[in-house]
């Protein structure tokens, strides 16, 4: 199995390196390298940030992978825009499907916005659950690997993530969405120490 190199940017940003280079919502970040594949989960400003994904994009050959509500804001810096739903499996080059993403109570992410996480495959399998409750559409999926967020307030807090990430079953949690606009450090300590499953905090590269 090809192994794959994870780079966190900060917030719930992500660099993912096998035999292609993807970036997941690229927010307030130094790095420049093209990417291969850009995936958005949605709109959100710090999800969806048209400057951070310009650094990255090389307009003919970065293939840009996005939510419908994303599509009018990104089709100028890629020739190619693909536009997702939620509960689908796709092949663009590299295989993925999508899993809902959404709050159950509270407004931020409502589910009638068809907002997605991504479970892609790379050799091993990331999936990076974009803003999102603990919901059932994530239970058993067991990813190799899992970006989770843990800050609270927008997303899933550090226990709940806890327990979300015990039904999900990864070889591997890695948690994000702490330390610029929500969550701390200590969120992801606290998650590390409430998880069942093995945990790596990453230091944020910028």
């Amino acid at each position: 199995m090809q192994s794959v190199n994870v780079r966190f940017l900060g917030h719930a940003s992500f660099i993912l390196k096998s035999s292609v280079t993807v970036a997941i919502d690229p927010f307030d970040i130094s790095f420049n390298e093209k990417a291969d594949y850009i995936f958005i989960t949605h709109s959100h400003y710090d999800h969806c940030s048209q400057e951070d994904i310009k650094k990255i994009s090389n307009y003919d050959k970065t293939v840009i992978i996005c939510t419908r509500d994303c599509r009018d804001k990104l089709k100028k810096l890629a020739k190619k825009v693909i536009t997702v739903e939620p509960s689908k499996t796709y092949d663009t080059g590299i295989r993925f499907k999508t899993i809902p993403a959404y709050n159950i109570i509270k407004p931020f992410h409502p589910k009638s916005n068809n907002w997605v996480g991504y479970f892609i495959y790379l050799g091993q399998s990331v999936y990076h659950t974009g803003d999102t409750d603990f919901v059932p559409e994530m239970k058993d999926l067991k990813p190799d690997i899992l970006l989770i967020p843990i800050g609270g307030t927008y997303t899933m807090d550090a226990s709940e993530a806890a327990e979300a990430a015990k039904d999900i079953s990864p070889g591997k949690a890695i948690p994000m969405h702490y330390g610029k606009i929500i969550g701390s450090r200590e969120d992801a300590e606290t998650f590390k120490n409430l998880c069942s499953i093995p945990v790596e905090i990453l230091k944020p590269e910028g």
